[in-house]
């Protein structure tokens, strides 16, 4: 039998401490649906911290935690990029309000991203990653040891860097076939990033500007994030422990 939606409306004849009972369900249903429509916090939230020991961040492949389909899928494209082989799709492995954090850049969102991934190709002649060793593997978090090697085009040398490179992942789609970060540090030595400073300024300048004078199709689609939802610069003042950075041993 045909039932109106109107009855919805209907005047509630049970008790009022049933009534707020049911009023509370529905709050809840309706809370609980509104904060998975809503998309996660920018990516400034999403900053892991760390020093180590050491700055020898060699890595080991024989060591290097195994991990799903769809995380290795995520570190392939990571990698590739690295590898001067930036695409629009493996850009898109960063959300809209991504955070890009290493010793030359701070991108705060993914039009800069682009910028820094499309430009690499018309800076180095070629980059090959020699290894990686995966070291951490927890929900929102991959962390690897990597090792890759660049060949300048105006200078013909090459310079292998071992960094460790953090991957803060994306709740919303941390699950799914096609994992996004939101934060993205690379760290070259056993100190993290003060975000203070002459060379903090530099860093953010040229991501600021460097997509701007991009000639790149590819850069241009990643455009209309640049409005995307960004937060104040977080200071620690130090790039040590007492810079908020505590000593873990990876």
């Amino acid at each position: 039998m045909f039932r109106s939606p109107f009855i919805l409306y209907r005047p509630l004849t049970c008790s009022p401490l049933a009534h707020e009972r049911l009023a509370n369900q529905f709050l809840q249903t309706a809370t609980f649906k509104s904060t998975a429509a809503m998309s996660s916090a920018p990516g400034e939230q999403h900053e892991v911290r760390q020093t180590s020991s050491t700055e020898d961040w060699h890595p080991d492949p024989s060591k290097s935690i195994k991990l799903t389909p769809a995380r290795q899928a995520l570190i392939d494209d990571i990698i590739a990029l690295y590898s001067c082989e930036p695409t629009i799709e493996r850009v898109e492995r960063y959300t809209a309000d991504c955070v890009y954090d290493d010793q030359f850049v701070y991108a705060n969102d993914r039009y800069k991203m682009a910028g820094q991934w499309f430009a690499l190709p018309k800076l180095f002649k070629a980059s090959k990653n020699e290894g990686y060793e995966i070291v951490v593997n927890e929900p929102n978090l991959i962390q690897f040891k990597n090792e890759q090697s660049w060949t300048f085009k105006v200078i013909p040398k090459t310079a292998t860097i071992n960094a460790l490179v953090s991957l803060s992942l994306d709740p919303d789609t941390v699950d799914s076939d096609f994992i996004q970060v939101k934060y993205h540090k690379d760290q070259a030595n056993d100190k993290d990033y003060s975000h203070e400073g002459v060379g903090f300024s530099f860093k953010k300048w040229q991501a600021d500007n460097v997509m701007k004078h991009m000639d790149s199709e590819e850069v241009k689609y990643f455009e209309k994030d640049k409005g995307s939802a960004k937060e104040a610069v977080r200071k620690y003042g130090s790039g040590a422990a007492e810079g908020d950075a505590p000593v873990k041993d990876l």
